[in-house]
């Protein structure tokens, strides 16, 4: 193959179509891995860094390019979800995944991605909801990459071990720990048609400063986070019980004058937006059991609400597929 160069060299890069076909793959994994698009941004663009770091010979060594910088891109993640919990000890307040806007087609597997390991219990379409990436943040970081390469993702154990710098084995008990975590913490799911008219009802509730309304939409030990990063004003602590949220949801709305909400779709389920003068200042992402609302999350934080300022509402994820076969 002719010789391949970074951009902006004035040379043909015969592998410039091929790598860059990965972006949308390796943001969708490093987004399920970090829980931040921010941060899942920045992995892939180290990935192609080290890419391009490479003589021409190295690159022609590799088999499979987009193995290569998935693997990369997974490793960089494990870094980085090392050092992110370092970091969460100075975080101000509660801390939450970066909520993403947009429909449930961008995380879609394909038709032809082949048949499904009985392992796998978790779709791609499941596993950017809010209430999989909370679960997710409380595993430790090698437990989080096994699970999502291999139950999400359909990576073969050996592959992932080469990633997480453990063996097969190992890897496999792992996903198994993480598999547990994620059951544990599942209720019965509520129908998307049901949940779609909970989250309005709540919303005129709430555009009502309906009480006893929000009261009865809401679960009786239901729970409100916010997430503001000390940047904005946000609830310190959980907010628990179904009459307290709706008070405090009540008062919010009455002290923030002119504050607008509106329904959105919030890591793929129906969730809602709070705006203020044409700019969104709020998302929240909502987990419905039992025909009521159990859980808000209220991400406040605006370094994590960019992708929410622009006019266009899709995630950049595209279509990202899962491996064909991760029965290994």
């Amino acid at each position: 193959m002719s010789n391949s160069s970074g951009p902006g060299t004035g040379h043909t890069d015969p592998y410039l179509s091929a790598i860059m076909s990965e972006r949308r793959q390796l943001i969708g994994v490093a987004y399920r891995l970090l829980g931040s698009l921010a941060d899942a941004e920045d992995v892939v663009q180290e990935t192609y860094a080290r890419w391009y770091a490479m003589t021409p010979q190295q690159q022609d060594a590799i088999e499979s390019p987009g193995a290569w910088l998935t693997k990369v891109a997974s490793r960089i993640c494990l870094d980085v979800l090392g050092s992110a919990r370092v970091r969460r000890e100075s975080y101000v307040g509660e801390w939450l995944p970066e909520p993403l806007p947009g429909h449930a087609e961008w995380i879609d597997a394909r038709p032809d991605a082949g048949p499904v390991d009985p392992a796998d219990r978790v779709t791609l379409d499941e596993s950017v909801n809010m209430a999989f990436l909370v679960i997710l943040d409380s595993m430790t970081p090698a437990e989080r990459v096994a699970f999502i390469l291999h139950d999400v993702f359909r990576y073969p154990f050996a592959e992932v071990a080469e990633i997480v710098g453990r063996t097969p084995a190992a890897c496999r008990q792992l996903a198994s720990s993480a598999r547990r975590r994620v059951d544990t913490s599942r209720v019965n799911v509520t129908r998307e048609p049901r949940r779609a008219a909970l989250v309005r009802d709540f919303k005129q509730a709430w555009e009502a400063k309906d009480i006893d309304a929000l009261i009865g939409l809401l679960a009786p030990d239901a729970t409100a986070i916010g997430d503001g990063g000390g940047l904005v004003a946000a609830a310190p602590r959980p907010v628990e019980g179904s009459e307290q949220i709706a008070r405090y949801l009540v008062e919010l709305l009455v002290r923030a004058s002119g504050l607008t909400i509106l329904e959105h779709t919030v890591n793929a389920q129906p969730g809602l937006t709070a705006r203020l003068d044409g700019v969104t200042v709020a998302v929240f992402a909502l987990d419905v059991a039992g025909g009521r609302i159990t859980r808000i999350w209220a991400v406040r934080n605006p370094e994590k609400l960019r992708p929410w300022t622009t006019r266009e509402t899709h995630s950049t994820f595209g279509h990202v597929t899962a491996r064909p076969d991760a029965s290994s």
